[in-house]
């Protein structure tokens, strides 16, 4: 574990880093998962708000994950200054760690947590 969390630190500020990972050990990470295998992601804050992540979005080179908070909108995608933000970490870290609150949900609960934020 502490050799990946050296390599995160040549692209990942300290500061984030940081704060994702007390996200994660806080246990803050939620997985809805369907019955048939598909994930969604929601993060809770260090002020309690939760935020939306889509921690793969596979349809841009540039924007590769996307989460619903204001640092991720500031920081990566207006001044473009981050490559993500630590919701996004966090989601990455808990995945690797098996650090993920899961939760199942059915077909219904996931399209209406997904199209929430359209």
């Amino acid at each position: 574990v502490e050799e990946g969390i050296d390599q995160l630190r040549a692209f990942i500020p300290d500061t984030t880093l940081v704060a994702a990972l007390d996200v994660v050990d806080r246990d803050r990470v939620l997985r809805y998962k369907t019955p048939w295998g598909r994930s969604h992601y929601e993060v809770f804050g260090s002020t309690s708000t939760c935020y939306t992540v889509f921690p793969r979005l596979g349809f841009s080179a540039s924007v590769f994950c996307y989460c619903t908070c204001p640092a991720f909108a500031f920081a990566v995608l207006a001044s473009n200054s981050h490559l993500m933000c630590k919701h996004v970490l966090a989601v990455y870290l808990a995945e690797r760690l098996s650090k993920c609150i899961e939760r199942t949900v059915t077909d219904e609960e996931f399209v209406a947590r997904t199209t929430a934020y359209l």
